[in-house]
């Protein structure tokens, strides 16, 4: 009884440490501007529900959203592709320099190289005439880290060798394995996936920054929150920000609670036995 009270407490207070800021930015969302900044109380003493309305009509924050959700979208659909061919590959076939490709790949994850590789990204796109379109943004948006592999890559090669060898006698070829076979059976691997994809494009900043500097009607929704720091007086609007913050996490709560029952399923593997 101790010990569950104890571990109860500790879920709680982990809790409420993780919701306290989320809770502050809603209230200083319902406020104005002035007592915001004033901070001299916790709730809103006038409850301004128009920020929200200013924010989305003023800021023109639905081309953000639609952007935003045009790279998250295409970028999670183009990394599941990508990743789960590679994966595949990588699980059932043996070639020349498979260990070496997978240990400078499984080294390289330990080393963050950031604003190094924006440079080669962005001459990359420019040599291809990309680096002005929602093409190249969703190109460069693919991948989602080196952990997705990873997550594919173990889960397929979970699964039992016998069920590709059961198709093979049946005449069935290394695509059509992978098409009805291995797909079905890495459903709960591809939510994962796909969930750390669409939050890596959601959130991403730099590289949209850095593509949409001169495009502002291809610019995301984290570089629009940005844009909304200042009103045309000067003035910090950190009202219309939490707002736009706010409005920002609800795609994501969406999709965390779609992909709940995917979390519960990815000790799924192939057939026992």
């Amino acid at each position: 009884m101790l010990s569950k009270t104890a571990m109860w407490l500790f879920l709680l207070i982990i809790a409420v440490l993780i919701l306290f800021p989320v809770v502050m930015a809603v209230l200083g969302s319902l406020k104005s501007n002035q007592e915001l900044n004033a901070g001299t109380s916790f709730l809103p003493s006038s409850w301004q529900f128009n920020n929200y309305a200013a924010t989305w009509v003023q800021a023109k924050f639905s081309t953000y959203v639609v952007n935003s959700l045009i790279y998250s979208l295409g970028g999670t659909v183009t990394t599941l592709i990508v990743v789960s061919l590679a994966a595949y590959a990588f699980a059932r076939k043996e070639f020349p320099g498979k260990k070496l490709m997978l240990g400078i790949y499984t080294s390289m994850m330990f080393i963050s190289l950031g604003a190094l590789t924006l440079k080669p990204q962005f001459e990359l796109m420019v040599s291809l005439h990309l680096h002005k379109s929602i093409v190249g943004m969703i190109i460069m948006m693919t991948g989602a880290g080196g952990s997705s592999f990873f997550i594919m890559y173990a889960f397929i090669r979970s699964i039992s060798k016998d069920l590709d060898e059961a198709a093979m006698i049946d005449g069935a070829s290394f695509a059509h394995i992978y098409r009805k076979i291995i797909l079905p059976l890495t459903l709960p691997a591809i939510g994962i996936v796909g969930l750390f994809s669409f939050r890596s494009g959601w959130n991403s900043y730099l590289v949209p920054l850095v593509f949409t500097m001169s495009q502002p009607k291809l610019q995301p929704l984290t570089v629009g929150l940005v844009n909304l720091r200042y009103g045309v007086a000067g003035a910090m609007q950190s009202h219309l920000m939490l707002a736009g913050a706010c409005i920002s996490m609800i795609p994501m709560l969406i999709i965390y609670v779609l992909a709940n029952k995917t979390f519960m399923q990815m000790n799924v593997g192939g057939l026992k036995g």
